[in-house]
């Protein structure tokens, strides 16, 4: 090998060297002058340890401590030293979701029930009810249903009873004592009392209707909230129901063209209407 080659081989492995050197050093420099990054401060906060309903009263079993960034901590959580207890809550809360002031009622508030269950600006009126009333037990707590009434108009001369479509998609707060539905649709039970959940205007027609008339109600799919009016029916309505012609009045004869068709041994006939 030349001497020449030689000189130029350890010339680029000092060179290699040195710039090997120089960014390590590099490196150290900038790293001892970069800002020590701190970690994220985190402060433990309550959540529901599994879905609590709307009107429960919290006890400490539903409530377990949770890890939050404090910069992301939602306003009015509580910590380990403010826990909830005993309070009662105006929202649902899901499991491992923060319970917060504003998902509670006011503190002293101490007791849950269907009055917690009630929307603002709405109100809850029982009825009584039967099984009729009650599709055979099938209406529970949570189900929406429209209200029929059958009554006597005293407005009208004759067929004074009439039967009317008067609310719809009323929403169902319980029934009987239960304030949640238990089991799957398939279960029945059989209640003395149910109580919608409906506006104080409605409030006035439901109230008369069940002291004058004779309520049913009408069970919805939980996914139709369209709106339907009806005029309702009296018993005249009703029994015109179905029926071809009004009453008294002879059928009109279809006017029609015969064509018999021969064909061998064997006629037929075909009728066109006109």
């Amino acid at each position: 090998m030349r001497a020449s080659s030689l000189i130029q081989i350890s010339l680029a492995l000092v060179l290699a060297l040195v710039a090997g050197v120089l960014v390590f050093r590099f490196m150290q420099v900038n790293r001892a002058a970069a800002p020590q990054m701190a970690a994220p401060e985190q402060v433990e906060l309550a959540v529901a340890a599994a879905d609590v309903p709307r009107g429960a009263k919290l006890t400490a079993e539903q409530i377990k401590l949770a890890p939050f960034l404090k910069s992301s901590a939602p306003s009015g959580a509580f910590t380990k030293d403010t826990m909830p207890v005993g309070r009662v809550l105006s929202f649902a809360v899901a499991a491992g979701e923060p319970i917060t002031e504003a998902r509670l009622l006011q503190d002293g508030a101490s007791h849950g029930g269907v009055s917690t269950l009630i929307a603002p600006g709405m109100r809850a009126v029982a009825v009584k009810g039967n099984k009729v009333l009650g599709l055979a037990g099938f209406i529970r707590p949570g189900n929406r249903v429209d209200v029929l009434v059958t009554l006597d108009d005293e407005t009208r001369e004759k067929s004074k009873s009439r039967t009317k479509l008067v609310l719809e998609n009323v929403r169902v707060l319980a029934t009987g004592t239960e304030l949640k539905q238990e089991g799957d649709d398939t279960s029945t039970s059989s209640v003395d009392v149910y109580t919608p959940e409906i506006s104080p205007p409605q409030a006035e027609p439901l109230a008369l209707a069940a002291s004058r008339g004779e309520l049913h109600f009408a069970l919805r799919n939980p996914a139709d909230d369209g709106t339907v009016l009806t005029p309702g029916t009296d018993v005249p309505g009703t029994l015109a129901l179905l029926t071809s012609t009004p009453e008294g009045k002879p059928v009109p004869k279809v006017r029609e063209t015969k064509v018999e068709m021969i064909s061998g041994t064997e006629r037929s006939t075909l009728r066109f209407p006109q």
